[in-house]
């Protein structure tokens, strides 16, 4: 029996992302599986009409699944939507029968609205937390049996700053998030003894298309009719403590990396801050 190739512990096990077509999603895609992980990716990969912001694109899931298997990795993708359970379910299933286990679970897919707490309609809100809380849940609860089954298993949940503190403007990413975590906690517990764990990570500011839009802009910015990226910086610095408005999603991918290695093991229930020190000004 040939010895394992240290630089790629993920070998021999199976991740999936959700919303894995651009962004923090193809970074983590990435990441493990130049770690020996075979990765399954899905998207929505169409608008979401109370979305502000374009979302991923067909062309966008298919490139990362290029990228994928240009690591040697096997890949399966598919277009799916997170807020249906039974489609999620039978995703990850196929997942299982093509690549031979469920190992890793990064529950990533989301969306924000802005609207005020006192206009925000029924659509706004139920999207974002059908996208957001719901997906994660149907992530957790399709992945959740198999890595049961087997005994081992890592779920991450990808949280916010904002599960941990708030702002105005974006009540249902807020609330959204804020559920994240007591998901990731409750479902921590539930698995904890058949070698499952389940933890969250809440990154702060992170440089994709859910920040570099023109309606986020207008948020930050109300002063100003077309904000710029440089008209922002500062405003969005000032969520941090660390003098950086934006990290990087290979910062997040990280931490998803340490989440599923053999070190992390007995970490489970826990939220890992991502966020340049925005945790400073949090309780515990």
């Amino acid at each position: 029996m040939s010895e394992a190739d240290p630089s790629l512990p993920l070998q021999g096990q199976a991740a999936i992302i959700t919303g894995g077509a651009r962004g923090q999603g193809r970074s983590h895609a990435l990441e493990l599986a130049r770690l020996g992980a075979d990765v399954a990716l899905c998207d929505l990969c169409e608008d979401v009409a109370t979305v502000g912001y374009p979302l991923a694109t067909r062309d966008d899931l298919a490139e990362t699944a290029e990228l994928v298997e240009a690591t040697g990795r096997r890949c399966v993708s598919e277009v799916v939507d997170v807020r249906d359970l039974g489609s999620v379910i039978a995703f990850v299933d196929e997942v299982k029968a093509s690549l031979g286990s469920v190992d890793i679970m990064v529950a990533n897919a989301g969306v924000t609205a802005i609207g005020s707490i006192c206009d925000m309609d029924a659509a706004q809100w139920g999207n974002v937390i059908d996208i957001n809380l719901t997906g994660v849940f149907n992530a957790i609860r399709a992945a959740a049996p198999h890595m049961r089954s087997q005994r081992s298993g890592r779920i991450i949940g990808i949280s916010s700053m904002m599960g941990r503190t708030s702002q105005p403007g974006i009540p249902a990413y807020t609330a959204s998030k804020w559920g994240v975590i007591g998901l990731c906690k409750s479902a921590a517990y539930e698995l904890a003894g058949f070698g499952v764990t389940v933890n969250a990570i809440a990154p702060g500011n992170v440089s994709t298309p859910m920040i570099h839009n023109e309606e986020l802009y207008r948020l930050m910015r109300p002063d100003l009719e077309h904000a710029t990226k440089d008209d922002v910086a500062p405003v969005m610095a000032g969520l941090h403590v660390q003098p950086v408005p934006w990290l990087e999603p290979e910062e997040v991918t990280a931490a998803v990396v340490y989440l599923v290695s053999a070190g992390a093991r007995h970490i489970t229930g826990s939220v890992i801050d991502v966020d340049a020190g925005a945790s400073a000004r949090f309780t515990a």
